[in-house]
């Protein structure tokens, strides 16, 4: 069975978003008095869940991961969405797919309505059948959520016929919660080590190596 419809990641997937997120990390743990230097060290944030990384990395509790959501979202929606960019030759691949027949979609961890104004900032949005992200309530954030959610809204039922793109762990392990194959790329925040290790179905190098690889699948 032909792989017609893909799903992609949106943060490191389809654009280098580091510098929006880590920025918005470093505002949210400075409102708790943390102060971190370094954004590179909070690459990390980049593509889970916010919630989570706050727990996982700061010990935060529930309840305050929840807040510092809250206070990241105070700099990303007005400044950090828009320290981003598409990675060289993501555009060029998503109208190869789209020009050879293939169906797109986005399904990420990032908030549905934020996603929607990075893909249109970047005049990406045409490409896309649905785009689908988390709910405003967190109830709908991890990636196996997102996935359903967007199979649900575009009546896609056959498990066979979807391929879920991504650049780490979450992206690879939320398909096959699903029931669904998954292509790890390599030139997000994800390494070879961090893919493999979560079952990743093929691997891909660069924007250009995926889009032979989506063709041939």
């Amino acid at each position: 069975m032909k792989k017609q419809n893909l799903f992609f990641d949106l943060d490191g997937t389809l654009t280098d978003s580091m510098p929006g997120i880590t920025r918005a990390v470093q505002y949210a743990l400075r409102h708790y008095g943390i102060e971190a230097e370094d954004l590179n060290a909070l690459s990390p944030f980049v593509g889970p869940p916010l919630h989570e990384s706050f727990k996982e990395y700061y010990q935060f509790s529930d309840k305050d991961a929840g807040e510092a959501v809250y206070v990241f979202r105070e700099y990303y929606n007005e400044k950090g969405w828009m320290e981003n960019a598409p990675y060289d030759g993501v555009e060029d691949m998503l109208k190869a797919l789209k020009e050879s027949g293939k169906k797109l979609y986005v399904a990420t961890s990032k908030p549905d309505e934020m996603a929607k104004r990075v893909l249109s900032h970047f005049g990406l949005t045409e490409y896309f059948e649905f785009i689908g992200g988390a709910n405003d309530d967190s109830t709908r954030v991890k990636k196996d959520d997102v996935i359903r959610y967007v199979m649900e809204n575009c009546g896609l039922t056959d498990l066979e016929s979807i391929v879920m793109v991504g650049d780490r762990k979450h992206d690879i392990e939320g398909a096959h919660k699903v029931g669904i194959e998954a292509v790890g790329v390599l030139y997000g925040y994800g390494d070879e080590k961090e893919l493999k290790e979560a079952g990743a179905d093929w691997i891909a190098g660069t924007p250009k190596d995926l889009t032979a690889l989506l063709k041939s699948l």
